[in-house]
């Protein structure tokens, strides 16, 4: 089971329909995909018509219960099915947002996410999460158990300025970790025919030319039209432009976890 993070301490620069995209072509290709949803927000639960404040099992009663000590936790017991094929959710309600306020009490709360995704590492051959723009232990959550971090980020100034918090919280939180996760950045709602775009998009690639995709996801009104129909744009309009350059992104990202299990099978 691949796990990877969408995370950037930004909004508003395409975590949650990147999560929804590239899971929606990961179970219509045939692998069980599940999405997490860790921004106390609750978009990416929304996206699936779930009500983050009527839910009644979600991330938050999973770390409530670890924090209580329970026993013989089934993280099985959170995970909900959407209305599409090989696609779950480990929805998100709104009382997360006071997990950070908690968690000095609860204590030792930085693996609760991985820990469970371990225990249902069988059923599911992707796990993408989605998580909050800020640090805390959300965010925490989500880089402990990834092996790939894919930060959206806007082609303007004040993005570019969000993206270097991001890459520092990633080489902090990975500090005393062996195996440093890969980290892609991703250019979002790319509109060509603004130069503001086009130059933070050159600086973009001039800054982080390691780990920058050399493609990028352009504006497209179809993005809008799905998630309004609460259908990952891959099922609503599989030959959108956007879908075009998810699918050339999600090439790129199976090719990599390719490449990093022939050198660990080396190894």
């Amino acid at each position: 089971m691949k796990v990877w993070a969408v995370s950037n301490q930004k909004g508003g620069v395409g975590k949650t329909t990147t999560v929804v995209s590239l899971a929606g072509l990961l179970s219509s290709w045939g692998f069980r995909t599940l999405v997490v949803d860790l921004d106390p927000h609750g978009s990416l639960t929304s996206y699936f018509k779930m009500n983050p404040d009527e839910i009644e099992l979600s991330v938050y009663n999973l770390f409530h219960d670890t924090g209580q000590k329970k026993t013989n936790i089934n993280p099985k017991a959170y995970i909900k099915k959407t209305e599409f094929d090989g696609l779950s959710i480990l929805p998100a309600s709104t009382a997360i947002a006071t997990l950070d306020r908690q968690v000095a009490a609860l204590g030792g709360m930085g693996l609760v996410v991985s820990n469970a995704l371990k225990k249902v590492s069988k059923d599911y051959d992707y796990v993408i999460i989605d998580s909050p723009p800020m640090l805390g232990i959300l965010m925490i959550n989500a880089l402990a158990a990834c092996q790939h971090i894919i930060i959206p980020s806007l082609s303007e100034h004040l993005a570019l300025k969000g993206l270097e918090r991001m890459i520092h919280t990633v080489q902090m939180v990975f500090k005393s970790r062996k195996s440093q996760p890969k980290y892609t950045i991703v250019p979002t709602m790319f509109d060509k025919r603004t130069k503001a775009a086009r130059d933070s998009l050159i600086l973009l690639k001039q800054t982080y030319p390691d780990n920058i995709w050399n493609s990028v996801i352009p504006i497209d009104t179809k993005i809008r039209d799905a998630s309004i129909q609460g259908t990952p744009v891959p099922l609503y309009a599989p030959k959108s432009k956007s879908v075009e350059a998810y699918t050339a992104l999600l090439d790129l990202l199976l090719q990599e976890n390719m490449q990093v299990d022939k050198k660990m099978a080396v190894s």
